[in-house]
């Protein structure tokens, strides 16, 4: 079997094809202590599934974050008085109560598999990480260099070539 090698570059399709319905452990582990995030046409599809408006998902179900100076939403974490929770649309019977509807970066989310992390770095390189944004490049470099993981093409001198103009974003002349 060839060695699987997932890239920032990696097609959409080709991930997806990487990713089966699961509900193992390991795999729901993540819905148990958090939530995954939406991209903006999760938020449509998950309105649709549960037929309500957007604007009632996004007050009732949802909540925004900010990752790499990127803002998404994701369903709201029930923590009782701790720092992590189950997700609003997790049942410990049934599971996922959006299951077909459920946003992007859950879908990918394997953590049964050995390249379950790849994907998780996969989706925040494409998702959070903004290229064209210097305050995004900038926290992710911190991210970096305190020892986060990275894909093959998104080290900061594959997202900005230009090392002149790299050496200005990171030194703050560039906003």
């Amino acid at each position: 079997m060839k060695k699987l090698k997932l890239t920032k570059n990696t097609p959409i399709n080709d991930v997806l094809k990487l990713t089966h319905p699961c509900k193992c452990e390991a795999c729901s582990n993540g819905c148990r202590y958090g939530s995954g995030f939406l991209v903006d046409e999760d938020i449509q599809k998950i309105a649709k599934h549960l037929e309500v408006t957007d604007e009632v998902l996004k007050k009732e179900f949802l909540e925004e974050v900010e990752k790499f100076n990127t803002k998404k939403h994701r369903p709201r974490i029930l923590r009782k008085g701790r720092p992590y929770g189950k997700c609003v649309f997790f049942d410990k019977e049934i599971g996922c109560k959006i299951h077909e509807a459920k946003p992007l970066e859950c879908k990918i989310a394997m953590g049964c598999k050995s390249y379950g992390e790849q994907l998780s770095i996969w989706f925040m390189l494409n998702h959070f990480v903004n290229e064209n944004d210097a305050e995004s490049l900038r926290q992710y470099a911190t991210y970096l260099k305190s020892g986060g993981k990275t894909l093959e093409g998104a080290e900061l001198n594959d997202l900005v070539p230009d090392k002149e103009k790299l050496k200005k974003i990171l030194n703050f002349e560039i906003h």
